[in-house]
């Protein structure tokens, strides 16, 4: 089983597969002889590019399931496979059970591909075991064992710690339910990186990284298109066991939540996210409590609420990872409906909590931000470029990165990490 968990889905046989299927179901939808079919086929692929933006259009502006519109990669994929129905449909009218048979086998070949070119897009589903949500689901609880102890031996000094030598290679993942008793939330589990040097006899006091994943989605998605474990473990490897200890939040409540990481109408998620997580870290974990070591960061969603922590709470979170941002929170693509439902039409209560706003009129000279983007993003691109210019006049110490032939996509988020860890390695106080 563990064999089929590992098969990847962005590449190898499984892409190979899909292309070869939905070629040849594509080509066989289409394929007709005379002006008649090939007229029926043209209207059926105008036909579905108008259905895909009525429902694009619906989820954006109507249900408010995206706050932005979706990338164009995804509405041709999208194009394809309600295409291939349409099709589908049309062949089904024949008399012969065979060509209904070769039909319903071809539109199931461009749907194949269809999923796969998506999810490769996304890279949040990388594997088998990702889509399965087997390798999350073997997550073990957070044991006491790895809990801070009451009256124990108090974490040692960075600069006071040397390696046993006897390291494991490998960093655990946990999960825990952090409790909302200031904000009266109850949150989905969170799950935890410990690295190796938290496993050895004499714990360092190691910084905290508090990460956050995109909307809709969940704290897993880290850990499957994040690549969370394998990317921190390398930089554990090549820092003698040492990288930060990870929690990564849920801020939302379920998947197609959002709270906007504000205390508004709609939930006290910046209580939760200001309060209620760093004193359950604090209590619960063997960590640095010195706030200079702390560090938030998130993808999409999850980098907006990364920046408006680290700009509303500069003394808690003094450094930013922010792996494209949006400019400011949003529920809508229509801005004043977010302002609506969450501040009951008050511009200015809302834009008080905005990072923009904030970075005006404060001076965060000594914390640091880290931006990145797709270079194929340019909305999010845009945001960066302005959230940057005003984080550097601010006093934030900043840099920016494009991640080459990326979109807004997991895959950008995993592939900038490491240099977001490298960022942060020295003010940390991790050296190789």
């Amino acid at each position: 089983m563990d064999f089929i968990a590992d098969i990847s889905l962005v590449q190898g046989p499984v892409l190979w597969c899909a292309w070869t299927a939905g070629a040849a179901g594509g080509l066989y939808l289409l394929w007709g002889r005379g002006v008649r079919w090939a007229l029926r086929a043209v209207i059926a692929v105008l036909l579905a590019a108008a259905v895909v933006a009525a429902v694009h259009w619906f989820l954006v502006y109507v249900f408010y399931i995206f706050p932005g519109t979706l990338p164009w990669e995804i509405m041709a994929w999208s194009v394809a496979g309600v295409g291939a129905l349409l099709l589908w449909l049309v062949r089904l009218r024949g008399p012969r059970w065979r060509g209904k048979a070769a039909a319903t086998a071809a539109l199931l070949g461009v749907l194949l591909l269809s999923a796969v070119q998506i999810n490769a897009y996304f890279g949040l589903n990388r594997t088998v075991g990702d889509l399965l949500g087997t390798a999350v689901a073997r997550i073990q609880p957070l044991e006491t064992g790895l809990m801070r102890q009451p009256g124990g031996h108090a974490p040692t000094n960075l600069d006071n710690w040397t390696s046993p030598g006897n390291l494991p290679s490998v960093g655990l993942l946990r999960k825990a339910a952090i409790p909302g008793p200031r904000s009266g939330l109850n949150m989905r589990e969170a799950f935890i990186y410990l690295p190796p040097a938290y496993r050895g006899t004499q714990r360092p006091a190691l910084p905290v990284l508090v990460l956050f994943s995109g909307q809709p989605g969940g704290p897993a998605d880290w850990l499957t298109g994040g690549a969370l474990r394998s990317q921190l473990d390398r930089f554990a490897a090549a820092h003698n066991g040492l990288a930060p200890v990870v929690v990564v939040v849920d801020p939302n409540g379920s998947a197609n939540g959002n709270t906007m990481c504000m205390d508004s109408r709609i939930a006290q998620a910046d209580t939760f996210l200001s309060q209620d997580v760093p004193a359950w870290i604090s209590q619960t974990l063997d960590v640095d409590n010195d706030p200079r070591q702390w560090a938030v960061g998130g993808f999409s969603f999850g980098a907006t609420c990364a920046v408006q922590m680290g700009t509303r709470h500069p003394d808690l979170y003094p450094s930013v990872l922010a792996f494209a941002s949006e400019q400011e929170p949003a529920l809508a693509k229509e801005r004043q409906k977010t302002i609506d439902v969450s501040f009951g039409g008050d511009t200015a209560s809302f834009e008080a909590q905005t990072p923009l706003q904030l970075m005006k009129q404060g001076n965060f000279a000594g914390k640091t931000a880290y931006f990145a983007a797709g270079a194929k993003d340019p909305e999010f691109l845009g945001y960066m470029e302005v959230l940057s210019a005003a984080a550097g006049e601010a006093g934030f110490m900043i840099e920016t990165r494009e991640i080459a032939n990326t979109g807004h996509s997991w895959d950008m988020a995993s592939r900038a990490l490491p240099g977001a860890l490298d960022f942060m390695a020295a003010r940390w106080g991790i050296s190789q």
